[in-house]
């Protein structure tokens, strides 16, 4: 028996927050960084996420990130979107157009975008390994 009580719907804001803000390439948030792309050199054989030598601490940018445009009409796309009476609550509010970001998500927002959501909104956008 564990001590701990693991709440699921946290645990799963948590894994939707860290992947919307790694495609996001959100500053600050994001857990892609300059030692994380030094131990993929180590473990994986990733060219494209390889660290340029003669510029150690400047990353390319992943394929599994957005551009900016791209981040744009996702965050359009959230901000226009409705929902069903007691289905999620309104994402608009939650969207910031100036940083191109999404705040204040509830833990049953979280879960129904990652539900739901997650696979429409980058299907067209990141390519088809991803």
């Amino acid at each position: 028996m564990y001590s701990d009580n693991l709440d699921v719907m946290h645990i799963e804001k948590n894994v939707f927050d860290n992947i919307f803000n790694i495609v996001m390439d959100i500053k600050g948030k994001t857990k892609d960084n300059v030692n994380a792309r030094r131990d993929l050199k180590i473990i994986y054989n990733r060219p494209e996420l390889k660290l340029d030598e003669r510029k150690p601490n400047v990353m390319p940018k992943a394929v599994y990130t957005l551009g900016k445009e791209q981040k744009r009409r996702v965050s359009e796309w959230i901000r226009s979107m409705k929902f069903p009476d007691r289905y999620g609550s309104n994402l608009a509010r939650c969207v910031d157009m100036m940083e191109l970001r999404m705040h204040g998500m509830k833990s049953h927002d979280c879960h129904v975008f990652m539900q739901k959501l997650i696979p429409i909104v980058f299907r067209e956008m990141l390519s088809e390994h991803v």
